[in-house]
């Protein structure tokens, strides 16, 4: 895995209690900076993060909140910027897919306006908000966000049709926010392809086969292989703003 010198630097990582969110808080904290972990207040896994990385040696501190509520992010963000003593980058990486089991495309009567609201109110308003709300702190250091989007936000592909569609106003949403927080920040996003995590939703292993099969590297992403691309898009990419950064093993290809 690569390493970065980001001794003195400090990170907001939202969803970070597991998957992507966890392995890029391992990875910045690791590299010697200092990072807030964003989690539901009642997620059991967040103290088992935390220790982790403690135990390796990282600095790190709780982040509790739902970003679904404009009063918990303005609070989250606050609280975390303070304790961190400013914020160099932000990790925009919280998600839902809403479902337990893909809904087929062709199944509009199980895509109903409640999974809508869920998804958009995590996936899309969530990136706002915290972006938003960071914004000043992240001026003040002329830091980054990093938003996690998808290969679904690009090829229509997903579990539902409404995280396709959020994702993909995640990549639209990154341009706008680029443009916005220009030239202080610079804003980019991340869009893996099949990611091996605790993700919830519950794939077959015929459908695991079949997606790494269709993947040039024959396999899916680990979530180490994402938080190298965040880490790299947050603190060494310079000239770098309103992209997004593909990471699939070649399945778009």
């Amino acid at each position: 895995m690569i390493r970065f010198d980001l001794r003195g630097r400090t990170a907001l990582i939202t969803g970070g209690a597991s998957g992507i969110g966890l392995a890029t808080a391992k990875l910045l904290a690791k590299s010697g900076a200092h990072v807030a972990i964003n989690h539901l207040t009642e997620d059991p896994r967040a103290g088992a993060a935390l220790a982790a990385i403690s135990a390796e040696g990282g600095k790190a501190i709780a982040a509790p909140g739902d970003l679904c509520k404009v009063d918990e992010v303005e609070s989250m963000v606050r609280s975390a910027v303070d304790r961190l003593g400013g914020l160099d980058l932000l990790v925009n990486n919280a998600g839902t897919p809403g479902v337990r089991r893909p809904i087929p495309i062709t199944n509009l009567d199980e895509i109903t306006e409640e999974l809508w609201a869920t998804i958009l109110d995590t996936n899309v308003m969530g990136v706002f908000r915290c972006s938003k709300a960071a914004a000043p702190a992240l001026k003040a250091r002329r830091g980054a966000i990093v938003n996690t989007a998808s290969i679904a936000g690009i090829n229509g592909l997903a579990s539902t049709i409404p995280y396709s569609a959020s994702k993909a106003a995640v990549i639209n949403l990154t341009k706008s926010l680029a443009r916005a927080l220009a030239p202080e920040v610079r804003v980019n996003a991340v869009a893996p392809g099949s990611v091996t995590s605790s993700w919830s939703v519950e794939w077959t292993e015929e459908e695991v086969c079949s997606s790494a099969d269709q993947a040039l590297l024959k396999r899916w992403c680990t979530t180490d292989d994402i938080a190298e691309a965040i880490v790299y898009l947050g603190f060494a990419a310079g000239m770098m703003t309103g992209q997004t950064l593909v990471v699939d093993g070649g399945v778009l290809l």
